[in-house]
């Protein structure tokens, strides 16, 4: 075994048996130097390669830390709702609006939205947040003839339930819902401060008003180490007497 693949294969069992809890803060590279008998370039590859896995986060100035992730289960069902998701779970939701704009609808959202080629729609790219960390990038879009002025209701910082419903969208249901796995852009990791060569669980999806007709398309890309997406519909059967055969 090369020497910086001994301290990364040990420093990994140590982080993933409890040795090393989250949050901990990695020994200084001359210490892990005289604890393995390397030298700096076995030591800094060995952490690059923790910090490859998700195990680690660098900061600059302070040191090389033990991850804190507790995974997020998202439920994904008829009627999701980021915050009310994250504080079931008693965890704090925040948001961070990254962008917002009207833009032409692109041919995907404007066959998802059932909208003609080229009609304006509300763009907006948001960073969500579980207790400061954030877990999530979503891009959505909403029809601009729909929703006229929904930028300045934003702004207000109100959430989007109660943005729509000001507009007469007192509920709403998911429509369609489409999961893929994939590498993450520049931007989304660094917005979600997870390494290039991880993979983010990625979400698309379309939400109607009750009569069916499409509000929103969105797509968000989630930290796979910090998130798992479930679908439960045992609600379904509440209070039914089916037995499985």
């Amino acid at each position: 075994m090369s020497p910086w693949r001994e301290v990364e294969t040990t420093l990994t069992a140590e982080i993933r048996d409890g040795r090393l809890p989250p949050g901990t803060r990695l020994p200084t590279e001359p210490a892990l130097m005289d604890r393995f008998g390397v030298g700096r370039h076995s030591v800094r590859r060995a952490v690059e390669a923790l910090e490859q896995q998700g195990l680690v986060r660098v900061r600059q100035g302070s040191g090389t830390y033990v991850r804190e992730a507790p995974v997020l289960d998202y439920r994904l069902s008829e009627r999701t709702r980021f915050s009310q998701n994250l504080m079931d779970q008693g965890r704090e939701p925040a948001g961070l609006t990254l962008l917002e704009e009207e833009i032409a609808a692109p041919p995907e959202v404007a066959e998802a939205l059932r909208l003609p080629p080229g009609e304006l729609v509300y763009h907006v790219r948001r960073l969500g947040l579980a207790d400061d960390v954030p877990i999530n990038v979503s891009t959505s879009c909403y029809p601009v003839r729909r929703f006229p002025g929904m930028i300045e209701a934003r702004r207000a910082r109100r959430s989007i339930t109660a943005v729509l419903g000001e507009y007469g969208v007192t509920d709403y249901l998911r429509l369609k819902s489409v999961v893929i796995a994939r590498l993450p852009t520049v931007e989304e990791a660094r917005h979600l401060d997870i390494p290039a060569t991880q993979p983010v669980l990625v979400t698309r999806k379309v939400d109607a008003d009750m009569a069916g007709v499409p509000i929103a398309w969105s797509e968000s890309a989630w930290a796979g180490e910090r998130v798992q997406l479930s679908v439960d519909n045992t609600r379904l059967f509440e209070g039914t007497n089916r037995v499985a055969r």
